[in-house]
């Protein structure tokens, strides 16, 4: 039975004025909020102390339309030539990311007692930070014009981008497709990508030409528009929605950036606030005690190894010790692709979920708190040099 529409408003209204509350509260005290979110979610999800029902769906809805439009304001703030031009560069950068991230998880699986497919699984989780949780992190901070942000961006793209060869090969293996069938949908998913960046970096001018109007309305609702359908899409050829939207951002350009940031950052907070609480809800705490041990350790591991691959890949770069931590404290944070490998295994292996949700929920917390926190903890005698 559908539920009634006045409780749906009751439930999703209380929980924006928590929100609202917690926010307040947090600026006054000088806190990050993503991690209040994320613990407000775990409050009012599956073994919280006050479980949703009605809101949860529209918040789920809300949720993946945060994380588009986090990235899509993200990407606002760079072009196309930017990218292409970061991402040569942040080849070692990626290179280093992968070795030093994805064997832990790995490790840990084996050490675990999983199969070796779901300890790769595992690997994957490790190895990718969250796009969401860090464009949420920057804008909030104001860091997205910091020097170390475009070392940031192009570790997440790059980590992004090996998604799009790894998500297709372990689905195929975990569900049985054939060698020719992964072939065709990576090659799929590589071609995607390619097709949209050569678009933008050929006609990038073009199109947000073609975007632009005097109405702000009708502005609005093309961006919305054409950012929703090419994530959508991106989704289909087994791109993330996230690489999708980060590339609309990047493909405009000229006086249309700053009509578009005026129009988007009102939906963005609401609608970002909705993915931390749902990623929140999607965790029962009554499973983490019994993984909370092996979580924290395999968290702590990564925590040195992020600020590792942070520290490397800003110092190729020539940046200061400070700009170095804060590029490995940004890409702590894990999130809503760890949760979406996680899932492809569950049926596998039942105690891969709740593992990967602990850490998930451990590593956003932590890498929050590190990244607001960063110039405390940059060690004084590095700041020096």
């Amino acid at each position: 039975m559908e539920p009634a529409i006045e409780v749906l408003l009751i439930e999703f209204g209380a929980v924006v004025l928590g929100l609202a509350v917690a926010s307040r509260l947090a600026r006054r005290l000088g806190l990050p909020i993503l991690p209040i979110y994320l613990v407000a979610g775990l409050a009012f999800g599956e073994g919280g102390v006050l479980e949703l029902g009605a809101a949860s769906d529209f918040i789920e809805v809300g949720a993946e339309i945060g994380v588009i439009l986090m990235l899509l304001m993200l990407g606002l703030e760079f072009s196309v030539h930017e990218l292409v031009a970061n991402v040569r560069k942040s080849t070692l950068g990626g290179f280093i990311d992968l070795v030093l991230n994805f064997p832990p998880g790995f490790i840990a699986g084996l050490l675990l007692g999983f199969e070796p497919l779901v300890a790769v699984l595992l690997g994957g989780v490790t190895y990718i930070s969250s796009s969401g949780i860090v464009a949420k992190l920057l804008a909030d901070l104001n860091r997205v014009q910091n020097r170390e942000t475009p070392v940031v961006l192009s570790l997440l793209i790059v980590e992004d981008l090996a998604m799009v060869v790894y998500l297709p090969i372990v689905t195929g293996v975990l569900f049985g497709g054939s060698a020719l069938q992964t072939l065709v949908t990576v090659a799929i998913s590589a071609v995607a990508v390619v097709g949209i960046l050569a678009l933008a970096y050929r006609h990038g001018d073009r199109i947000s030409e073609l975007v632009l109007s005097n109405s702000r309305e009708a502005l609005l609702l093309t961006l919305l528009g054409v950012t929703l359908v090419i994530a959508g899409l991106a989704e289909r050829v087994h791109v993330s929605a996230a690489v999708g939207a980060f590339l609309v951002g990047i493909a405009l350009s000229g006086d249309l950036v700053e009509h578009a940031r005026e129009l988007l950052i009102p939906m963005r907070d609401l609608f970002a606030a909705s993915f931390f609480v749902f990623f929140g809800l999607r965790v029962d705490p009554a499973l983490i005690p019994g993984v909370a041990l092996a979580a924290a350790a395999l968290g702590i591991i990564c925590v040195i190894t992020k600020l590792g691959t942070g520290w490397l890949a800003a110092r190729f770069e020539g940046l200061s010790p400070r700009a170095r931590m804060r590029t490995g404290a940004a890409m702590v944070a894990h999130g809503e692709f760890s949760i979406v490998i996680a899932e492809l295994g569950v049926g596998r292996e039942p105690d891969l979920g709740a593992f990967a949700a602990a850490y998930v929920v451990l590593m956003a917390v932590v890498g929050g708190l590190l990244y607001h926190f960063d110039e405390a903890l940059t060690p004084r005698f590095l700041v020096r040099r």
